[in-house]
């Protein structure tokens, strides 16, 4: 049983320190502290893109990982980090195409509440279809500008919180801050008898708190941010005043050793050096926490033990994304009388995954049937019909230069910016239009992680798989500085690659994600990425329409809110150069755009790459991980430097081995 008491503004909170009477001196117990998160509305295990079932990912797999968990450490929290709402077709079926009643629960809520969530935090992404939907869907009531306050509507049956958003009209916080939950727990005493006692689980929730600028058009005026170490110093203190024994930070962000900022994405490093947090819940990285053999720049910080999870001696856990992982830390307690003491020496924290090399857990049976209505309408939904393609569109080889399902996303969303400027802002139409995006699925969830529209018919579904997110198409205005800048930063994508090494070096840096890695594909732009030179120093023979790109040249570069507004920290891209805030998702912007052309080729919508590798001769080769048996897909696309190394790269997660020739 447990028993969940919100805190709200002004603060209640029955109750005062939690003392277990008749519980004996040096009594111990072990409570574990159970993490989903970014599942980002991955219910079942399928692909809504490829209309197949999916093993490697889906909440039905990780619910059999927490009943394990469960029966290993019977005194469990299950919590939840955010980014919960949004990414699947399901979401945005729910969301958008047929959007809930007051009176429904959403498919992902439904799932959590007969798993039995004790509370989950709330992500940056769970606020993309905007404030009245969290408001309904969250069961809440936001008194803020544009949501009407009603009586709440269907919501999740444990505690959302959230500590540092804020809503500008109230200046409260938008969900409660905090949490304080009774959790019955049987401990162990000296002498070795069970004995019952009460656990007052304190927990306390944070985003990040650029969704100020990713998701402006929905949360400027509305709401505003506070950072996470301030927070986190105010109400600390008071959720152990209010009587919590141990207290989780529910933190929607990785670590960044940077300055401190109230403003920064990451802010977990700093958050977990605030006395009192006695153990850390991250995520939004899409990374695995512990993982000693992780080669992501997070987890080298000063204070990040990366094998045994711990961020300045604070248990942490991630896990993964879309359910691939549960986090599970064990925490060892004894109590001295006063209070439950952590013995972190005894505590245990792992990231443990659904699927061993590439067989996966079964789905717990009884999940898919909660939401098969709403799985069958959206699988209905997704195969409507909108144009065809004569060539096969995906990203298994973009890092080596295919644009095959990139260009036509690049052209769809430069016809629409050239159209929007032309009909309202004629003091901009001389200007030429370029267009920038991004390999959204390029392999960081596993294997079967990557766009692959075949030839044939063009569906809802495919258009899903070339562009992700739901994120609103926006125009920029930049100078050639400032473009070259642009490309410098998606550059990062790579390694500085030693020409003289003789062994084998890694193509991709793992740690600055597809989503990332913009790339424009117009025939009229070309420039050259010389990965043997450092980050910042690499884009080459940057030339428009065959001249060299002058520093005060002007461009307008169509994009989404999420890069035009500071998302991935790009110079120049703070929200201060956007001419174009268009009302279109670029979703809806590629699709109007393939049913208008009615059929797709190669010629014209995937062949038009504006970047090269600047040649270099190397010593040893320079390889990338791909699926295996792809490369035909490379051959297609012009890449005559790919080739295959083995068929299985020996890292047990079905990856091949490939080389590219930078000499070629």
């Amino acid at each position: 049983m447990k028993k969940s008491v919100l805190i709200s503004l002004p603060l209640v909170l029955a109750g005062c320190a939690s003392i277990p009477h008749g519980v004996p001196v040096g009594t111990q117990a072990t409570v574990a502290i159970l993490e989903t998160t970014d599942l980002h509305g991955n219910v079942v295990s399928y692909d809504y893109y490829k209309l197949s079932p999916e093993p490697s990912l889906g909440l039905e797999r990780t619910a059999t990982l927490i009943g394990q968990a469960r029966g290993q450490f019977p005194n469990n929290v299950l919590l939840d980090n955010g980014d919960t709402i949004q990414g699947t077709a399901l979401a945005d079926y729910q969301a958008i195409v047929q959007p809930l009643d007051c009176s429904e629960t959403l498919a992902i809520y439904k799932v959590f509440n007969a798993l039995g969530y004790d509370g989950t935090g709330i992500g940056n992404h769970d606020f993309n279809y905007g404030l009245a939907y969290l408001n309904q869907v969250s069961g809440s009531r936001f008194d803020v500008d544009g949501v009407t306050a009603t009586q709440p509507c269907a919501g999740p049956k444990f505690p959302q919180v959230l500590a540092n958003v804020y809503s500008a009209k109230s200046r409260q916080p938008l969900f409660a801050p905090y949490a304080i939950i009774d959790k019955r727990i049987v401990a162990s005493a000296p002498d070795g008898t069970k004995v019952p006692a009460t656990l007052r689980v304190g927990i306390i929730g944070f985003a990040p708190p650029t969704i100020l600028t990713w998701d402006k058009r929905w949360l400027e005026g509305r709401v505003y941010t506070e950072g996470l170490r301030e927070t986190a110093q105010r109400y600390v203190p008071e959720m152990r005043a209010k009587g919590a024994d141990i207290v989780v930070a529910i933190s929607h962000g990785g670590l960044d050793a940077a300055p401190y900022s109230p403003t920064m994405e990451n802010g977990s490093w700093h958050l977990a050096q605030v006395p009192g947090i006695d153990a850390m819940l991250i995520g939004h990285s899409h990374q695995v926490f512990p993982n000693a053999a992780s080669t992501v720049s997070q987890f080298d910080l000063p204070g990040v033990d990366k094998a045994k999870g711990l961020v300045h001696g604070v248990p942490t856990v991630m896990a993964g994304l879309w359910g691939t992982h549960l986090g599970v830390i064990g925490l060892n307690m004894a109590w001295n009388g006063k209070a439950w003491v952590i013995d972190k020496a005894r505590t245990t924290v792992e990231a443990r995954p659904i699927a061993a090399g590439r067989k996966a857990v079964a789905g717990d049976p009884a999940i898919a049937p909660l939401v098969q209505a709403e799985h069958e309408a959206t699988i209905r939904y997704v195969k409507t019909p909108i144009g065809k393609t004569g060539f096969r569109m995906s990203t298994y080889f973009a890092d080596a230069g295919d644009v095959s399902a990139i260009q036509v996303v690049n052209e769809a969303q430069a016809d629409y910016l050239r159209d929007y400027v032309k009909a309202n802002l004629p003091q901009f139409a001389q200007l030429p239009v370029l267009s920038v995006s991004s390999p959204f699925k390029s392999g960081s969830a596993g294997v079967t992680d990557y766009t692959d529209v075949q030839a044939g018919a063009i569906a809802l579904n495919n258009a899903a798989d070339l562009y992700l997110y739901p994120n609103a198409l926006y125009g920029v205005k930049v100078t050639g500085t400032g473009l070259q800048a642009w490309l410098e930063k998606a550059a990062e994508r790579f390694n500085t690659i030693d020409p003289r090494r003789t062994e084998p070096q890694e193509l991709v840096n793992t740690g600055f994600p597809g989503y990332n890695f913009d790339m424009p594909s117009s025939a009229e732009l070309q420039y050259e990425i010389d990965i043997t030179r450092p980050p910042g120093q690499r884009v080459k023979n940057l030339r428009f329409r065959g001249a060299p790109v002058g520093p005060a040249q002007e461009f307008l570069v169509a994009t989404n809110n999420y890069r035009a507004s500071g998302g991935g920290a790009f110079p120049g891209l703070d929200g201060s150069s956007t001419v174009v805030a268009a009302p279109d998702n670029n979703r809806d912007v590629l699709i109007e755009y393939i049913r208008k052309q009615g059929a797709l080729t190669r010629a014209a919508h995937g062949s038009h790459r504006s970047w090269r590798f600047a040649r270099a001769a190397t010593q040893g080769a320079v390889v990338f991980h791909s699926a295996p048996g792809k490369l035909a897909l490379a051959r297609e696309a012009g890449l005559g430097n790919v080739r295959e190394l083995r068929a299985d790269d020996g890292g047990g997660k079905g990856f091949a081995l490939y080389a590219i020739d930078l000499a070629r």
